[in-house]
This record gives structure tokens, C-alpha cells and sequence, in this order.
């Protein structure tokens, strides 16, 4: 895992760094690690909204912030096992073979990744104008499981259909693809959309998405890990942890702090203010992980 001096330093560069612990039914903020019984069984670094191709006042250095989180993800002590981009990896655009082409280059540039595992999903900056069919010619399936030492993923697709809904037959697939787990299985999902009403006004809910926390209810060890916000955020639905990730590209308001959803100023003395990832470090044996947000540090 990342040192302490290296959290430190992250901090000092102009990111903000945050810790929080807490096993599967309980959410906990920290500053510092909170103390238990140490471990090391796996750690992943969760990247989302880098949406490239965007250019505008809201990031005046946006040609430059993905390589730049790429070379922050790169210099950390201990490489992540995997990694996972959250959805609205280019910035929304009318032209198929422009949205293809921002595609190919961040495919391109995600490819400068140390980590041998990166795994992808659909923004709906990516994929609600043509229900994915560009994002699936260069990443393949928008919604799909896999398992990684003993924690069962389940990627869940709720931005290709631009009603902003899952949809019945992706909602039969994952009760499927649950039932063939033991009930105390821990399972992560990662999601673009939040699956519960944050600010349905400003497109921050899944308007099915209340059918898929009642599939999920009946597992006990359950966390959420979404996007589509730009910022940090935690939230409970009864024992379902949910937390969403800071942008690669701009902050947003708080939620329903504002009329409008329009991003924060960018600020010439704190360029990556609001800007991070996260390391979610996982024990499986007791469903515990644990959460550090980070910066982007300063070219």
C-alpha cells in the first residue's frame, strides 16, 4: 500500500487526501487509519469522468490531466493489482467517428499504465447517444462480473440507455449472476450513475435503480463504488455502502447546493483542486475495505 509519507506528499502537491474504513454495512471517516489487525490481501485504484476531449475554462490543462494522473497512479510505491475506470472515460460528442477517435486516444493513453489488469466501463458521455455500440467496438461488453480473490465484482451498465435506466433484461442478469454466489459472498459494484436518488433533477440517480438495491439487499456484504458526480460523496441504503470518486477533469457542486450542476471555477493557484482517485484496499475474509482519495499531483 501507499505510505504514509507518500499520502503526505500527495496532500502537500495540491491534492486532498481522505481515509475511510469501515466494514461492509458501516461507512467511517477518518484521517488516519483506524486501528485493527493489519493487512495486505489486495488493493485496487478506481479512476473515473476523465472525459477526454473536453476543452474549456473548467480545466484550461484538461490535453494534460489524464497523463498526469496516469504518472501519479505509475509512482505509487506498490502497484494496485487491477485497475478500473468508472465510466465517461471522453466528453460527450454528436460526431460517431469523433467519438471514436477520442476513444482511441484515451484507450491509447491508458495504455501507459503500469498494471497489467485495467478494466473499463461506459459513461453516458461515452455510450447514451448510440447505446454504446462505439464504446463496445474499442472496450467490449459494457456490463459484465468477475472475481478477484475471493470479492465477486458485478460492473453494471446504467448509461447506455439515455432514459438513464439498467433495464429488465440487464436486471435479470445480475440477479442470475448473484444467485450462483454463497449469500455471504463480499461483492463490489461498480457503477457510473449512483443506483439511489442523489439529485434526480441534475441526472444523478438510475431510475431502475431501486430494482437493483432490492437485488442487492439480500446479500449482507455489499459496497457501491460509482462516478458520474465529481467528487467524493458517501451514502447509505440500509447495509449497502455506497461512495462515489473525484473527476479527472472537473469539480461539481454539491450536491443540490445550487440551481445547476455547472462546474466549479478552475483555480490558477490550486489547478487539481478537487481532482483525485482512489485506493480501496480489500479483505475479503471479513468484507472490509478500506478508502484513500487522492490528488493529482503538479506537473
Amino acid at each position: 500500500m501507499t505510505t504514509r509519507r507518500e499520502l503526505m506528499k500527495l496532500a502537500a502537491l495540491g491534492g486532498g487526501a481522505v481515509y475511510i474504513s469501515g466494514l461492509a454495512g458501516r461507512a467511517a471517516g477518518a484521517t488516519a487509519k483506524a486501528a485493527g489487525p493489519a493487512y495486505d490481501d489486495f488493493y485496487f485504484v478506481q479512476l473515473s469522468d476523465t472525459h477526454w476531449g473536453f476543452s474549456g475554462p473548467p480545466n484550461p490543462d484538461s490535453k494534460n490531466t489524464l497523463r498526469k494522473a496516469i504518472t501519479t497512479v505509475n509512482a505509487l510505491e506498490k502497484p494496485p493489482e487491477f485497475i478500473v475506470f468508472t465510466g465517461d472515460l471522453t466528453h460527450t460528442t454528436d460526431d460517431p467517428a469523433e467519438r471514436r477517435r477520442r476513444m482511441t486516444e484515451f484507450r491509447d493513453i491508458a495504455a501507459g499504465l503500469k498494471v497489467k489488469q485495467v478494466r473499463f466501463m461506459p459513461g453516458e458521455h461515452d455510450a447514451s447517444l448510440d447505446r454504446g455500440a462505439a464504446y463496445k467496438e474499442l472496450f467490449g461488453d459494457t456490463f459484465y462480473s468477475f472475481d478477484h480473490k475471493g470479492v465477486h465484482f458485478v460492473a453494471v451498465d446504467n448509461v447506455s440507455d439515455p432514459g438513464a435506466r439498467i433495464g429488465d433484461e440487464q436486471l435479470a442478469w445480475i440477479k442470475a449472476d448473484l444467485a450462483k454466489r454463497p449469500k455471504d459472498s463480499p461483492i463490489v459494484v461498480l457503477t457510473h450513475r449512483p443506483l439511489f436518488d442523489l439529485v434526480p433533477k441534475w441526472d444523478w440517480a438510475t431510475r431502475d435503480g431501486a430494482q437493483a438495491l432490492d437485488i442487492l439487499m439480500q446479500y449482507p456484504k455489499v459496497t457501491v463504488f460509482y462516478g458520474h458526480i465529481h467528487q467524493e460523496h458517501h451514502h447509505m441504503t440500509g447495509h449497502i455502502a455506497h461512495h462515489s470518486a473525484k473527476s479527472l477533469i472537473f469539480p461539481l457542486p454539491a450536491p443540490g447546493s445550487q440551481p445547476d450542476r455547472t462546474p466549479l471555477p478552475w483555480d490558477a493557484a490550486q489547478p487539481n483542486r478537487g481532482l483525485g482517485f482512489r485506493e480501496v484496499e480489500a479483505e475479503p475474509v471479513v468484507a472490509q475495505y478500506s478508502i484513500q482519495e487522492f490528488g493529482v499531483t503538479r506537473a
